[in-house]
């Protein structure tokens, strides 16, 4: 399969567990798909409306490390909205060191918004700023039972694979306040994870590691999401 591969690489990345409280704050191994969609949009400028997007991704890093950080909390005002009070509080904060995504997207008009991207690129705090190294048309090799998954999310229904199963959204409405959308259980797998055989389909990019990489594709249509997401809220 032809596609687009955009490499892009970071000194440092935070992914926080979603509605995680603590002392400590970890980072997930793998950005999920709503920061990789979010990426997209600041690229694009605007909030894009996906009607039938396919994309993969891989993410590895060089280290991880624990840093102090100063987090400002905003007491919540009516209406469930931001007030003008907030106090401060130093936290752990855990971040990846030396990142690199590898974006895989066979819509130009996407790829063509990281060319000259509208908005930075972060991946995951607003200190951590991302680019673009390199565009690339690539030639994926189709394989119909993955066995070397590995620096990616993967749905756990179905797939069942091991790893950091973490309930993810897949995007965010484009409302205040924002409203979760697709949110549902994931396989967070790590870039140096061993070969497992599986049944899922995907398209190995044999440039990847020295035995290749198999990457799986994620299907994403926003009215597919919406109505039933936020009938909910």
């Amino acid at each position: 399969m032809k596609t687009y591969r955009l490499d892009i690489s970071s000194w440092t990345a935070s992914f926080r567990y979603p509605n995680l409280i603590s002392g400590l704050q970890p980072t997930l191994e793998v950005p999920p798909l709503s920061t990789v969609l979010g990426l997209i949009n600041a690229a694009a400028g605007q909030y894009l409306e996906h009607e039938a997007l396919e994309i993969g991704y891989y993410f590895e890093f060089a280290a991880k490390e624990v840093d102090l950080e100063t987090i400002y909390m905003i007491e919540a005002g009516k209406k469930g909205q931001g007030s003008n009070s907030a106090k401060s509080n130093v936290i752990q904060r855990e971040f990846l060191f030396e990142t690199r995504l590898s974006l895989y997207c066979s819509n130009p008009e996407i790829v063509d918004y990281f060319r000259a991207p509208v908005y930075p690129l972060l991946l995951g705090r607003s200190s951590d700023l991302a680019s673009v190294e390199q565009i690339s048309e690539i030639e994926l090799v189709e394989i119909e039972q993955a066995n070397k998954v590995r620096g990616q999310i993967v749905p756990l229904k179905g797939n069942y694979l091991p790893g950091v199963i973490q309930a993810l959204p897949k995007y965010f409405t484009n409302t205040f306040p924002r409203q979760n959308i697709g949110t549902e259980p994931f396989s967070v797998i790590r870039f140096n994870n061993f070969d497992l055989p599986t049944k899922i389909p995907a398209f190995r990019d044999n440039s990847l590691q020295k035995d290749g990489v198999d990457i799986y594709f994620h299907h994403f249509k926003l009215q597919d999401y919406v109505i039933s997401d936020l009938s909910q809220v």
